[in-house]
């Protein structure tokens, strides 16, 4: 995935490898959610996402829980932005729909 917000073709899922739809399905739901407001709110961007967070966790005042479910939520989307760069994947198109 581009950096910046801009996104790379989508790939069909049904094209991807088994361990990535393997990957997909194993997501917590805070991965999950995650992935859905990086799509729906950052235009696919970890990057935008990333400076988002940590300006809000960087702010003041703040409410202790939220500063640790930030914290959390980084160390979340690292661990996915990782994943996706090593493999060239887009796990939001992996995720099954969830109606």
């Amino acid at each position: 995935m581009k950096r910046g917000g801009k996104r790379k073709a989508k790939v069909e899922s049904g094209s991807m490898p088994a361990s990535h739809h393997a990957y997909a399905a194993a997501l917590s739901p805070e991965e999950r959610t995650l992935l859905v407001l990086r799509d729906a709110l950052y235009q696919h961007s970890w990057e935008a996402m990333l400076k988002d967070l940590q300006d809000r966790l960087d702010g003041r005042p703040y409410i202790l829980k939220l500063v640790a479910r930030i914290r959390q939520d980084l160390e979340r989307i690292r661990k996915l932005e990782a994943y996706e760069r090593k493999h060239g994947v887009d796990l939001g198109t992996l995720l099954p729909n969830e109606e």
